[in-house]
């Protein structure tokens, strides 16, 4: 499994639903096998939840100095 490509389309999914937006921050866990179809391993899904966690801060840090100097 690409670890990567899973984290990529889960964050792809949060940040242009707000439904599951929302059930990510309430249900990282369920949000993320709904979004997949699949039953993960808790170690596999943890990983996959710490990473779009932090896929998603980054791109609001990037876009927030982005803002700061005209850019997005």
């Amino acid at each position: 499994m690409d670890i990567k490509a899973k984290i990529d389309e889960v964050v792809q999914k949060v940040q242009n639903d707000p439904s599951i937006a929302e059930e990510f921050k309430t249900n990282p866990v369920g949000a993320v096998e709904k979004i997949l179809g699949v039953d993960l391993p808790d170690d596999v899904i943890n990983n996959i939840i710490d990473g779009v966690k932090t896929k998603i801060n980054f791109d609001n840090i990037a876009g927030a100095i982005g803002g700061l100097f005209g850019k997005k």
